[in-house]
Parts: structure tokens; sequence; C-alpha cells
């Protein structure tokens, strides 16, 4: 892994230590926050996910020398007695004693009652990838073989499936090959046969990696990661057949992925770096990590900051709410490890966000000006 941070004017010392100083409001909640490791035979990490089995918690990530290596592949860790597992390699991209991929972007699902499926990428790049599948039916201790989907399926290219009423598992996917492009993928049988939409209407906006979410009256939202300066929304009201062409919202989005949930009490609650690009670009610094509640998926509260150091990498979140109402994020920190955080919905404190500006001044000035050039995604 390459980075190269430039910071204009000078960075005080306190700045790097997240949390710093950070206003009551934007931490009220947490009650964990925490590493699931700390030491790994490998030097670099991303994309993590998270379920909740009937033993505990499973978290998967990719990991190897950097992104893009033959010899990334995807590791798990089960969260078992208070702690979490030593992490295991339960997948990889190799071939032959010649050939061997790299592997990307890992989405775990607890089917009700039956099997742990994990998905990942598996492939030389987002371009060219292409989808596989495993299942674990102890809750994670154990893997079988991993196998690809059917050509042409990709499966939750970065965020969990959603089942539908009807039965259907409803995957949110994206390709890259020619052009960032959305679609949706369904399983009315966990995995054994495949649907997929058309491309959802772009309108001349780039989004891939959707979160679904879920409104009154069947209507679904989609909310997606762009190169447009904001977090895009498409929505269907036919369980997911078709969907609206592509609109921006009213949140910033630094090109970087995001993840969303819709609780239990109908409010609906994502994980996204809030960060408006420099002007003029489409990408922009990896920080802070924040968290925003809506009631109805258009108008946002600000909730929580995560992280807030200047660094950067604070990236790809995951978030589920398990069964004791307690929500779960995990995320990519300084793709070195890999970052657990505990939150009790009901202690959140929210300001309303006015524009596309986190209502908190004091970070706001605290934050300096990061022009991030990243080689990784």
């Amino acid at each position: 892994m390459r980075r190269f941070l430039f910071f204009q004017g000078i960075v005080p010392v306190f700045f790097l230590f997240a949390g710093c100083g950070m206003p009551h409001d934007f931490r009220s909640g947490i009650l964990v926050d925490e590493f699931i490791y700390t030491e790994a035979p490998y030097p670099s990490c991303h994309a993590a996910t998270i379920a909740e089995t009937p033993d505990g918690l499973v978290a998967a990530w990719f990991g190897g020398t950097h992104e893009r290596h033959p010899d990334v592949g995807i590791w798990v860790s089960l969260h078992r007695n208070g702690g979490w597992s030593i992490s295991k390699e339960v997948a990889n991209g190799y071939v032959n004693d010649t050939l061997r991929y790299p592997t990307w972007n890992p989405v775990l699902y607890q089917v009700p009652g039956g099997k742990l499926m994990l998905f990942f990428k598996m492939g030389p790049s987002p371009s060219t990838w292409w989808g596989m599948v495993t299942e674990s039916e102890d809750h994670g201790i154990s893997w079988a073989p991993s196998h690809p989907l059917p050509q042409g399926f990709i499966g939750p290219v970065k965020n969990k499936p959603v089942l539908l009423p009807s039965g259907e598992l409803l995957c949110p996917s994206s390709t890259e090959g020619n052009g960032w492009k959305l679609h949706f993928e369904m399983t009315a049988d966990f995995g054994k046969t495949w649907s997929k939409t058309d491309p959802v209407e772009g309108g001349g906006k780039d989004a891939i990696q959707p979160s679904v979410l879920f409104h009154p009256g069947g209507k679904l939202q989609a909310l997606c990661r762009s190169r447009n300066r904001a977090i895009l929304e498409t929505w269907s009201t036919d369980g997911g057949k078709t969907w609206s062409p592509l609109v921006e919202t009213s949140l910033p989005n630094n090109n970087s992925g995001t993840d969303a949930i819709t609780l239990a009490d109908g409010r609906h609650l994502l994980v996204y770096n809030h960060v408006l690009p420099p002007e003029g670009e489409a990408k922009g610094p990896r920080t802070p990590l924040n968290v925003s509640l809506s009631k109805d998926g258009k108008t946002w509260f600000a909730a929580l900051v995560l992280e807030d150091s200047p660094i950067s990498q604070y990236s790809y979140p995951s978030v589920i709410q398990s069964s004791d109402g307690l929500v779960h994020v995990v995320y990519t920190w300084r793709r070195e490890r890999i970052k657990h955080v505990v939150i009790d919905p009901r202690k959140l404190k929210l300001k309303k966000i006015k524009g596309m500006e986190w209502p908190d001044k004091e970070l706001n000035e605290r934050m300096p000006e990061i022009k991030e050039f990243d080689e990784m995604k």
C-alpha cells in the first residue's frame, strides 16, 4: 500500500488523536470502541463485514500485502466469550501453483435458521472480478470450499443483502468495467438460482456499492457511493424489480463506501465519511467517519463522529443491528486494522444537518485541509 498525504498548514499534535476534544454529543451512545485485532500476518486490510449468528458475531475482511496483490485473502474472526478470536483465512484466489488472484469485498449474510453465507469477489481488479460464495454450517467455525456464482453475477458487491417480505434475498450490486453502473441481484433460494435487474438509470451520474433501506408501504431506498460529490439515491416501489433514476441526496460523498440500515424502530442509520471533496474534485479524504439518522431517508441528523484524525483512511463501514437492539459497526482503520464499535441507538443525541456541513463548528475548524492521493480504492 502506498499513500501520500499532503497537509496545508501546521497540524497541531492534538489533531492526531481521534476523539480528542470531541463534543460530547457526537460520542454519546457508544458502548464499545475496539480493534478486532492488533497483530496480523499481513500488513494491510480493508472492506470489513459483520453478521450476527445464533452463536454470536462474525466479522470478515480482506487482508494481504496490499489491495490487488495476489496474496490477499478473506479472513474471519468470531466474537465469543466477550472477545474476538484470532482471525484465520477462509478463502483466497488460489488457482494453481503459478496462478493466484486477489480477493475483494467480503459480505456476510446469516440465513434465518440456516447457514452463514460469505460472498466475496475474485479477480485482478474491480472491473474484471467475478462473484464467489462459501457457506458455514457451524456459524463461522468451518467453511465449505468456495465456488463461483453463475456467470454475470457478482452477488452483494460491498453491503449486506436484505430479505424481502416476498422471501427473496435482494443483493445490492454494481459493476465498474464500463463505467460505474448500479443493479440488484435476487435469489429466492439463498443462492441456488439467481436473477437480476437492469442497470439503474444514471442520468450522467456514477454510482456503486448501494445499501438498501425499508420504508412504509413496501418502498425501498438505496443509498450509493458516487463520483458526484454526494451520496446518490434510488427508490423502488415494486419490491426491487425496478428502480428510479439516480439523484443526489443532501449528504456529501468523498468517493468512498458507505453502509446503512433500517432500525427496528423504523429510523434509518447511515455510516459514511461526511466529507465534501475539494472544489472541482470527485475524491476527498476518508476522514472523519460519521453516523447520521433519518426518519424518512431524506432529512438527516448528525449523531456520531467515530473517527476524526486527519491521518485518514477510516472507511468502508459495515453496519447491522443485533437481536438485542444494539448497532454494530466495523470499518477499516488506516488500512492497518479493523475497528468494531457498538452503539446504543436509544442514546444518540441528534443535530439537524443543514446543507452539506456537519453541525459542529469546533470539529469543522479543527480539521485541516487534506488532499489525499491514494492508489488504493
